[in-house]
C-alpha cells in the first residue's frame, strides 16, 4: 500500500554484465518453465515460447518501513505499526521456506522484491527479533538477507522480479527523498547501484526482471517528464540504464519500466495528474536488445487520474479510481495503460504488468472498496493482464488496522490467508489467479521506435561497438536483426521492423555509411540529393545535425534486392501503407513508411531556399 501525496502542499507551503547462466528448467505453483523469458507482442514468453503470465506478489520489507521520524526500533514509528527490520516482512514470524510455500500455496509464480539503494551499502547486521524465525539469518546484513531470501525463492521455482522501490531505507511514497531514480544520489550511483545487483544474481536465471524504479514523481520544486532530455527525464534514465544491464550485466533480464505516477500540485484550479503510461503512444523505449521491455503501473481505489490519495490537505476534488462507474474505470484504465497490450503491432506495444494493485480486506460489504476491487479485477480478468499484489505479507495482530496483506503470520508462526476463511477477496483472487492465456505463443514482428531527439539513439549492440560513423552528428540505428521502415519529415525519429528479414542477418554482417550518391542507380527523385544503399544492403539507420540529414547508415541483408523500387515522398503530408503498421512513430509531423513486404534502402534530401535538409523521400525496394 502506498502513502498519498497527503502532505506535498504542506511541504510546497513550507520554505524551503557479462551473461546469464544456461536456460534452466524451473517449476512454478501451476506450470513447467524455462529461463530466460522474454516478451511476444503483448506476452512474456519462457525460453520456450511459452506464455508465462507474471502472478505475482510484492513481499515489501527490504527497502524499509520506517517512517522517516522517531527511533527506527520502535515499531509505532514504522508503516502500520509494521516493523521490518530491513528486512522482508515477516521473518520474525515464520521460517523463509514457510513464507515462500505461502506464495506457491496461492498460486503466485513470482514475487517482485523491493530493495532501496541504501540497503546494498548497510553494514549494519539485522537486529535478532527481525529474523526471529529465521536463526540462520542472524548476524547478516540487510543485503545478505535478501541474497537468502532471493535464494529460498528462485530454489522454489518462483520467479524474482528485482524492484529498486526507494533511494533511501524508508517507506514509500510521499515527498521523502525517494520522488526519483537520483532524489537522494546522484544517476552514476543509481546506475552503478543497479549494475551491482544484476551482477550478484546474474548466475540464477530465475531471477528474471529488473524493475527499475518505483513510483516517479514530483519533489517539492520539481516534476519527472518523458522526454524532455533534463535531469528529470525519466523516459531517458529508464532507457539508458536499460540498456547498461543488458549490455554490461545480464541480456537475459526483462527491463521494466513503469510509469509516471504523479505530476503538479494537488490543488484545485492548479494543473496535477497521474500520467501513468500515456506519453509511451508518443515515446516508446527501444532496448538493445529486443524482446526484453515490459512496461508497469499501479492503480489503487484511493487515488485517481487527478486524484494524490491525499485527504485532507492535499486532496483535490477530482474522481479517485473507487468513484468512477465501471465505464469511466475501462476508459481511463485502457487510456492510461492497457491501450499498450491491447493495441498490437505498435512500436508501444508490449506486455503490461500492473506491479501493485491491493484493497482493505476490512472493507465493509457495500463500501466503494469492495466494489473497485470486483470492477478492478474483474477488468485483470478480461485482459488477462499480468499483476502483482500488494501488499503479499502481513503481521496478523494487526490485521484489524491494516488488512491489505493477503497471507498474515502471526507471533506463533500461525498463517491465515484466503482460502481459510473469512476473507471476502478469496473468490476474486482465486478467480484472477486461475485466469489467462497459456501455452505456446507464436511470434509476432517487432515494431520499434528510434528517437534521436536529445542524442545518439544507437540500438544495435553490434553497432555500438563500432567507432563513430559520424562523429559529431546525433546518429540512430536500429536493433540488430531490424530494418529501418520510415522516417519523420520533422522531428528526426524512425520506425524500425524485422517484419520480412527475421532470419536473415548474417552473424556480422558488414556495414556501409553512405553521405553522396556513389551507389545511386536511378534518379528516384530528381532534383534532390539522394543517400542510397549499395546492392544487397537496407537502411538500418541515420545521422542528422540539427535538423539536417547528415548520412545513411546500410547493412547488409541475406536476399535483400539490388533491383529498381520506388519512392515514397512525405514532404507535405503522411505517406504511410494503409493500416500504419507501428503506428504514429511521430506524431504531430510527416512520415514516410515503406510498405510491409518493401525495405527502406535510399533517403532523399534537397538544401534549395526554403527547406532545411529534412528527409523528403524514401527509396523503398520490394523483398523478396
Amino acid at each position: 500500500m502506498r502513502l498519498p501525496l497527503a502532505f506535498l502542499l504542506i511541504a510546497v507551503l513550507t520554505p524551503p554484465g557479462t551473461p546469464a547462466a544456461a536456460a534452466t528448467t524451473t517449476t512454478s505453483a501451476s506450470t513447467d518453465w524455462v529461463a530466460p523469458l522474454s516478451t511476444r507482442g503483448r506476452y512474456i514468453v519462457d525460453a520456450n515460447g511459452n506464455r508465462f503470465k507474471l502472478r505475482s506478489g510484492n513481499w515489501h520489507g527490504a527497502s524499509g518501513t520506517w517512517n522517516g521520524s522517531g527511533d527506527d526500533a520502535v515499531d509505532a514509528n514504522h508503516h502500520a505499526g509494521e516493523n521490518a527490520g530491513r528486512t522482508p516482512l515477516g521473518l520474525d514470524r515464520a521460517p523463509l521456506t514457510e513464507i515462500v510455500a505461502g506464495f506457491r500455496d496461492i498460486g503466485l509464480n513470482s514475487v517482485r522484491l523491493p530493495f532501496s539503494d541504501e540497503m546494498l551499502r548497510d553494514s549494519r547486521p539485522v537486529t535478532d527479533a527481525a529474523v526471529g524465525a529465521n536463526p540462520q539469518l542472524r548476524g547478516r546484513t540487510p543485503l545478505q538477507v535478501y541474497d537468502e531470501v532471493v535464494a529460498a525463492l528462485t530454489g522454489a521455482g518462483l520467479a524474482v522480479i528485482l524492484n529498486n522501490h526507494t533511494n533511501t531505507t524508508r517507506w514509500c511514497c510521499g515527498v521523502d527523498g525517494n520522488e526519483r531514480w537520483n532524489a537522494s544520489q546522484s544517476v552514476s550511483e543509481w546506475e552503478e547501484n543497479w549494475l551491482s545487483i544484476v551482477r550478484r544474481y546474474r548466475d540464477n536465471p530465475r531471477v528474471v526482471g529488473a524493475d527499475l524504479y518505483n513510483e516517479v514523481r514530483r519533489s517539492v520544486w520539481d516534476d519527472p517528464n518523458w522526454g524532455l532530455g533534463d535531469d528529470h527525464d525519466w523516459f531517458a534514465a529508464s532507457q539508458h540504464l536499460g540498456d547498461r544491464i543488458l549490455r554490461e550485466a545480464n541480456p537475459n533480464l526483462l527491463i521494466i519500466v513503469e510509469g509516471i505516477n504523479w505530476t503538479g500540485l494537488p490543488v484545485d484550479g492548479l494543473p496535477h495528474e497521474r500520467p501513468t503510461l500515456r506519453p509511451v503512444r508518443d515515446l516508446s523505449h527501444t532496448l538493445v536488445v529486443s524482446g526484453k521491455l515490459v512496461y508497469s503501473a499501479h492503480f489503487y481505489d484511493y487515488t485517481g487520474p487527478n486524484h494524490s490519495g491525499a485527504s485532507g490537505i492535499g486532496e483535490t476534488s477530482d474522481p479517485r479510481y473507487g468513484d468512477l462507474s465501471p465505464d469511466e474505470l475501462r476508459a481511463v484504465l485502457y487510456r492510461d495503460a492497457f491501450f499498450v497490450t491491447a493495441e498490437s503491432g505498435r512500436h508501444f506495444t508490449a506486455p503490461v504488468w500492473i506491479s501493485e494493485f491491493g484493497v482493505d480486506g476490512n472493507a465493509a460489504a457495500g463500501t466503494r472498496q469492495r466494489d473497485w476491487f470486483a470492477r478492478f479485477t474483474d477488468y485483470l480478468v478480461q485482459t488477462d493482464a499480468d499483476f502483482a499484489y500488494w501488499p503479499a505479507v502481513g503481521w496478523a495482530e494487526n490485521r484489524g488496522v491494516n488488512g491489505w496483506a493477503l497471507l498474515y503470520w502471526d507471533r506463533a508462526g500461525r498463517r491465515t490467508g484466503p482460502s481459510d476463511g473469512g476473507d471476502w477477496r478469496a473468490d476474486a483472487w482465486t478467480r484472477l489467479v486461475a485466469s489467462g492465456r497459456s501455452g505456446y505463443v507464436e511470434e509476432v514482428p517487432r515494431w520499434s521506435m528510434l528517437s534521436p531527439d536529445h542524442g545518439d539513439f544507437i540500438q544495435s549492440s553490434r553497432v555500438r561497438d563500432l567507432p563513430d560513423f559520424d562523429r559529431g552528428a546525433r546518429k540512430a540505428v536500429c536493433p540488430d536483426g531490424q530494418r529501418l521502415a520510415g522516417l519523420s519529415h520533422t522531428g528526426n525519429r524512425g520506425l524500425c521492423t524485422d517484419l520480412n528479414v527475421a532470419g536473415r542477418w548474417p552473424a556480422a554482417p558488414a556495414y556501409q555509411v553512405v553521405t553522396d550518391e556513389r551507389f545511386v542507380t536511378a534518379d528516384w527523385a530528381s532534383g534532390y540529393t539522394k543517400l542510397q544503399c549499395p546492392a544487397g544492403s537496407l537502411l538500418t539507420g541515420y545521422a542528422v545535425r540539427g535538423a539536417k540529414v547528415s548520412s545513411a547508415f546500410c547493412a547488409t541483408v541475406t536476399g535483400a534486392t539490388s533491383g529498381n523500387g520506388r519512392t515514397v515522398w512525405f514532404d507535405r503530408s503522411d505517406n504511410r501503407p494503409a493500416g500504419a503498421a507501428g503506428g504514429d512513430f511521430a506524431t504531430g509531423h510527416y512520415k514516410g513508411q515503406c510498405a510491409d513486404d518493401e525495405a527502406a534502402a535510399g533517403i532523399a534530401y534537397t538544401g534549395r531556399f526554403g527547406s532545411s535538409r529534412t528527409p523528403d523521400a524514401l527509396y523503398c525496394r520490394r523483398l523478396p
